[in-house]
């Protein structure tokens, strides 16, 4: 299928001259097609330093933009990492006995709060400590009772004091029975007090609050004492690791700022701060791992995506503006960029380029901040660029 472009390109002296013999020119060549001689048309009245895609084509593109970014001057490193959980806000949560899942209260991705039910299980173990709490406390209870009479006997002379001293001691010895059986209760997870209709069901509940990331349990699933059964962790802010070689490793700073990028997220740029330097070097990659931490607004970013980081090792003089390489085409002599004007239309610039910086490319002339500029299919858009250019000289001759 042939989609049509309406494409004008004027960057060099050389395109101007082939423009200028197409509009001088007062009758087209008989044999020309008509859609040349609609472009031909189209570019007397189209914007000399702009492309224009149809509708069709404009969806193949795929195009993703970003904003030109003013960053310090200083110079920096380029690391590759993998988000994971702030582990000071993670939690995971397990079973301290083997028992039954027998209702469900979270599920996977829910927002819970610190204490929050999780799930209702069911345990053999927790019946019986429970009712040995019972008894216990039931003990204690008669042998408190038996005292207080034993001692208003003792004082009326009725009983010897040796009963009461035997009332004292079968209390202590209720009362530390009783404590025993507390602390059962404690090391299953439960509290004395805690009501509950079924001695045998018991609720486990979040320490923290966040997002349920992970859960492993169905009902009537028998679970494990040493496995987890949810992950919690607030998201709010993530943890990036980095490996960095050695030599670089040696001069990141804690506190150092970073720029933070996504494969999945094209054009947009995160900030970070570098909160821990590793201690040891790995003997067989020869680096360093390097801890970043950045906020995450709106939880977009999830734990297990892959990153690329530019930490400032050192601070200059002065800020300069960037764009990420991609966006730059080289177009015969000049370096240029897309600019989206409307649908479809985009101008073509050129820019005086500066340093390459780990990813992204210095702008010396041709753009201001917060200038809009095409990242993922500049190379494409470069390319119909060229591609309409060569036909429009083609057609001249």
């Amino acid at each position: 299928m042939t989609t049509r472009l309406a494409v004008h390109v004027l960057l060099l002296p050389a395109a101007l001259s082939v423009w200028g013999c197409r509009s001088d020119s007062p009758s087209a060549e008989p044999g020309r097609s008509a859609a040349a001689a609609e472009t031909a048309e189209t570019a007397k009245t189209a914007n000399p330093l702009s492309l224009q895609i149809d509708r069709e084509m404009l969806r193949d593109l795929r195009i993703t933009t970003t904003k030109t970014e003013v960053r310090p001057a200083g110079e920096a490193i380029s690391v590759l990492g993998e988000l994971r959980v702030d582990e000071r806000r993670y939690a995971e949560v397990g079973s301290p006995i083997t028992a039954r899942a027998v209702r469900l209260l979270a599920s996977l991705g829910d927002t819970v709060i610190a204490g929050q039910a999780l799930v209702e299980l069911q345990s053999g173990d927790l019946a019986k400590a429970r009712a040995d709490f019972a008894v216990a406390a039931s003990r204690v209870e008669l042998t408190r009772r038996v005292l207080v009479r034993r001692r208003d006997l003792a004082a009326e002379r009725i009983t010897p004091e040796r009963e009461v001293e035997e009332a004292e001691s079968q209390l202590s010895v209720a009362e530390a029975e009783l404590r025993s059986a507390r602390a059962a209760l404690q090391a299953l997870g439960v509290a004395a007090d805690e009501p509950s209709d079924e001695p045998s069901h018991f609720t486990l509940r979040t320490p923290i609050a966040g997002t349920v990331i992970e859960r492993s349990l169905a009902i009537g699933q028998m679970v494990d004492p040493a496995k987890p059964l949810f992950e919690i962790a607030d998201l709010s802010r993530l943890w990036l690791i980095v490996h960095a070689f050695e030599r670089d490793a040696v001069r990141v700073k804690v506190g150092a700022a970073a720029r933070v990028t996504l494969p999945a997220m094209p054009g947009r740029t995160f900030g970070g701060t570098v909160t821990l330097v590793g201690s040891r070097v790995d003997a067989d990659s020869r680096t360093v791992p390097v801890r970043l931490e950045l906020a995450n607004p709106g939880q977009t970013l999830r734990p297990g995506m892959s990153a690329t980081a530019a930490i400032l090792l050192s601070e200059t003089a002065g800020r300069i503006l960037t764009v990420p390489v991609a966006a730059l085409q080289r177009v015969q002599d000049q370096w240029v960029v897309f600019i989206p004007q409307s649908e479809g239309v985009f101008d073509i610039r050129a820019v005086g380029r500066g340093r390459d910086l780990n990813g992204e490319v210095e702008i010396l002339t041709g753009l201001r901040p917060d200038d809009t500029v095409v990242v993922d299919g500049a190379f494409l858009l470069k390319a119909e660029a060229d591609k309409a250019r060569g036909a429009g000289e083609h057609e001249t001759h």
